[in-house]
């Protein structure tokens, strides 16, 4: 009736799909997971900076901390600023 090539190969197209499918509600999972993992995130920040600026204020301040590394770095260098 049907030929086994022609089995398979429905067989192997079905796998695929299935597959498919199921990799792609992991990785709506795992993006949903990030996306509350960042809102969290971002209420924490919000909460222990103290500010209404929320992640442009903490972005504001690792700008600051990284700038008086440079400057103590150019210190511990001996290189005048």
């Amino acid at each position: 009736m049907f030929e086994p090539t022609v089995i398979i190969a429905a067989a192997s197209l079905v796998g695929l799909c299935v597959t498919a499918m199921a990799l792609l509600k992991a990785w709506q999972g795992w993006l949903s997971l990030k996306q509350r993992e960042l809102e969290s995130q971002s209420r924490d920040i919000e909460g222990s900076v103290g500010m209404t600026g929320g992640v442009g204020a903490a972005r504001i301040e690792i700008a600051d901390l990284k700038e008086r590394i440079k400057k103590l770095e150019a210190i511990a260098s001996g290189v005048d600023l």
